[in-house]
């Protein structure tokens, strides 16, 4: 209740006073708030600075032991040089001997060319850091690697499905294969997986542009998009969905398609009457389904497996099965079992190496006469 006042002068004080006491109340109401607004505007700000932008990541690799680093070197650095050279002579074999200039040969010369450019977007860049230890990378050359290795993974997942397309057709439709095989018809089935995977790598690297970061540590010794979604503290449902999606377009269907082309290749090679007959075939079409079985075999297990499965020493180990090994293996798995091939890279070896006997005996001519 209010006090009862018998006089102006104390009606005057009790209305000053209160006037005082609700001043006092709102200055205090207003700090009070003002305190609170800062200490969300506080925790506001380290939220939002755990979404920026990073600049640069750093790559952990295989290992962070420096023995380990230079022992990974080493394998590295030789299946790489291996798997160049390999793929390069593959090439040239087959560039230089006119008896290889046929549908098979030309998918195959691609194949091994793709092979060089998937191993040489990540290889190198790991040995620089095992080499001098410098484990960083910057955001756009991050993209770039992440770009470069999904486009050149899904031209080479489509060019094998395009390979078997070729195989069946000279198995189960002989007669008719130098008609359907044409020109035109090689270069739009080498076309159409630069162009697909291209377009693919195109939108998952601009969705990644759009996400934040909540470290630049990367589990990992490339910028490989799984590990990078990982990473994000945005909303990455939309990515998650395009990798699968994207992913089962050009990973799950050349395989499954590869797999329903090779029951009428058995049963035509089956049927075959004489037994060298059988055996080129299935020389051919087996060097084929080994490289099949290892590169998407590897593929399949780090991208289309529940996440609850995954770690990342799996992911990483399978990873470099299909970026080190399998391009390696893929020149060797071809020549060994096919003897027009390992003719013709006889017939390179030999060649260069006449050449470079004539020409050490001129420069020794030269010395003598000189």
């Amino acid at each position: 209740m209010k006090k009862q006042l018998e006089n102006p002068e104390g009606e005057m004080f009790y209305r000053t006073t209160g006037l005082v006491s609700a001043s006092q109340d709102e200055e205090e109401g207003e700090e009070e708030f003002k305190g609170h607004n800062n200490h969300v505007q506080y925790w506001n700000g380290l939220a939002m600075g755990n979404h920026t932008q990073v600049s640069e990541f750093i790559l952990l690799g295989l290992s962070e032991q420096p023995l380990h680093r230079q022992i990974l070197f080493g394998l590295s650095f030789g299946l790489y040089l291996i798997g160049c050279t390999g793929n390069l002579l593959t090439i040239l074999a087959i560039v230089r001997d006119p008896h290889l200039h046929s549908p098979m040969y030309f998918f195959l010369s691609n194949l091994s060319l793709l092979d060089i450019c998937f191993t040489s977007t990540t290889i190198p860049k790991m040995l620089v850091n095992h080499l001098c230890g410098n484990t960083t990378i910057s955001f756009s050359a991050c993209l770039a690697q992440m770009y470069f290795f999904i486009a050149f993974g899904a031209a080479d997942s489509i060019l094998l499905s395009a390979m078997a397309y070729d195989r069946y057709l000279a198995i189960c439709c002989p007669l008719h294969y130098v008609t359907i095989m044409s020109i035109l018809r090689c270069a739009s089935l080498v076309l159409i997986p630069w162009i697909s995977a291209n377009l693919v790598s195109m939108v998952h690297t601009i969705l990644m542009t759009r996400l934040s970061f909540c470290t630049n540590r990367i589990p990992h010794f490339l910028c490989d998009l799984n590990a990078l979604i990982k990473l994000s503290c945005s909303d990455t449902q939309v990515n998650e969905m395009l990798v699968l999606v994207l992913g089962g377009s050009v990973v799950l269907i050349p395989f499954v398609y590869i797999m329903a082309s090779y029951t009428p290749i058995a049963v035509a090679v089956w049927k075959v009457p004489s037994a060298q007959g059988r055996w080129k075939a299935f020389s051919t079409c087996g060097s084929h389904l080994c490289v099949v079985s290892l590169f998407y075999g590897t593929i399949i297990g780090v991208y289309f497996n529940p996440a609850s499965t995954h770690t990342t020493q799996k992911d990483m180990a399978a990873t470099v099965m299909y970026t080190m090994v399998t391009p390696m293996l893929n020149p060797f798995i071809y020549s060994l079992r096919n003897r027009d091939l390992k003719g013709a890279l006889r017939r390179l070896l030999r060649t260069n190496g006449e050449k470079d006997v004539e020409r050490q005996r001129k420069e020794i001519d030269k010395q003598i006469q000189g």
